[in-house]
């Protein structure tokens, strides 16, 4: 046989290890810092790319309008994440040639340039300290031009994070406003007091903004944020700044965590009968070209074909006994080894049912990377189920609400499976309640969905969470 037209096979434990060790997304972000900064020596200047003290230093913007807390809140979470804090006033206080040319705009009460404040910007998040530790910029870029041209200099974060409060609330804090002379530290009458005494007693109240040079500064921001919204649109959190400062900060800092990882998809999904795991995985199929793998219409599929393994399993179809697991599992391999599977990833469901079956599936080579539970009522399931019916030419299944039949002729004669009456159901789901715990034991950092709410936002809810850890 042509080896050029051989099927291709590969192994893998080579998807396992790329995951374990976040390969792809580690030459990736090589790939991608070479072409930016295009180095005169690429083979020195990836070796300094390995030998960073953190590989995936945080690179954060952090927006939102005048007096929401944005200063405040980059000090800190620049404090826990271990990340230089960049922001005007620091850039300003560089003694670099770059920073001497922008205080004399702010001399004369002029603005920075954009394309000055981008080499400023620029020449800042490429020393040593940007390059292993990561950055919080916060404050910049303040218009949509400014956001592109940061783009096109390279400097691109992986989370934006942008506050957002009511006028009047931002009026009343920017009037309750008090420095810290020493630290520089900003603090409120009512939103932020210093817990200690000895800080509040030296805070001061300077002089600032008239009530309309502070509106004419929101009118500002408030038409640039839809522009600078667009700029950073798939990496962008929107928060409630008119909140309690804890609260703030902890839906900033679990977003900030979070880290996108390209990795070729191998999908678990669980749940009770009736809570739209095959309308899911045909979604996910249908978008991203992931196989969908339907555990049961796969042994069905293997049975009709009349190979060795297939008629090792038609006897249990036929007589509607469980397949063994051994079965199941060489049934599964096969198919998740085959190209497709390996090359753009899979949606299983079906399996595993139980504490062993997911040991077996954990201890064999085809291990899921991201593993949702699809949470549903009884009283839910069993009502969806006695909508759905199936086609007994195609095959297919159908919904009343969710997937119904093409045509009249379809809906004709369409048929209720045996499976699918009301004491089976209520068997199915008993078995799948039976069980829940230890699965969910075995696959601890599982994702939960509500399955609860119209398909599409299910969807959403599972899309959100693909490639984020």
């Amino acid at each position: 046989m042509d080896e050029t037209v051989k099927p291709l096979r590969i192994p893998p434990q080579m998807s396992i290890y790329a995951d374990k060790h976040s390969i792809l997304h580690l030459v990736q972000d090589m790939v991608m810092s070479l072409v930016i900064n295009q180095p005169d020596d690429p083979i020195y200047y990836m070796i300094s790319l390995l030998q960073r003290s953190r590989v995936d230093g945080p690179r954060v913007v952090l927006l939102g309008p005048p007096a929401v807390g944005k200063h405040t809140l980059a000090k800190k979470l620049s404090t826990e994440l271990r990340a230089v804090h960049v922001s005007v006033d620091s850039l300003l206080q560089d003694q670099s040639e770059l920073s001497t040319q922008a205080r004399q705009y702010t001399l004369t009460e002029q603005e920075l340039p954009d394309k000055l404040l981008v080499q400023l910007i620029q020449q800042r998040l490429k020393e040593v300290d940007c390059f292993n530790r990561g950055w919080v910029l916060v404050g910049i870029p303040q218009t949509r031009l400014q956001a592109l041209s940061l783009q096109q200099a390279g400097l691109i974060p992986e989370h934006v994070v942008m506050l957002e409060a009511p006028d009047n609330v931002l009026l009343e804090r920017s009037q309750g406003k008090l420095v810290d002379p020493l630290t520089g530290d900003v603090y409120n009458q009512t939103f932020i007091w210093p817990a200690d005494d000895t800080v509040a007693e030296r805070l001061e109240k300077r002089q600032g903004l008239s009530e309309r040079q502070q509106l004419a500064e929101l009118q500002r921001y408030r038409c640039e944020s839809t522009g600078l919204s667009s700029a950073y649109q798939h990496i962008l959190k929107k928060i409630n700044g008119d909140q309690p400062p804890t609260d703030i900060y902890q839906q900033v800092l679990a977003f900030v965590q979070t880290r996108r990882r390209s990795r070729t998809p191998r999908i678990l999904l669980l749940g009770p009968p009736g809570s739209g795991k095959s309308h899911q995985a045909r979604l996910l199929s249908e978008k991203y070209k992931m196989v969908d793998v339907c555990c049961g219409q796969l042994l069905g599929s293997v049975a009709a074909v009349g190979s060795i393994l297939g008629e090792e399993i038609k006897p249990y179809l036929d007589d509607g006994r469980p397949v063994p697991d051994s079965l199941v599992l060489q049934v599964l391999q096969e198919r998740l080894s085959q190209e497709d599977c390996s090359c753009r990833g899979w949606i299983l469901h079906g399996f595993p049912c139980d504490l062993q079956q997911a040991k077996s599936l954990q201890a064999s080579q085809h291990q899921p990377n991201r593993v949702f539970f699809l949470e549903l009522t009884d009283d839910v399931c069993l009502e969806r189920i006695s909508l759905r019916a199936t086609d007994p030419v195609s095959g297919e299944r159908f919904h009343a609400v969710t997937r119904p039949a093409p045509s009249s002729e379809v809906q004709n004669r369409l048929k209720i499976r045996p499976e699918d009456n009301t004491h089976a159901v209520t068997h199915r789901l008993n078995e799948y309640r039976t069980h829940t715990a230890v699965l969910q034991s075995v696959y601890a950092d599982a994702v939960h969905i509500d399955a609860d709410q119209d398909p599409h936002s299910v969807f959403e809810a599972v899309e959100s969470r693909l490639t984020t850890d």
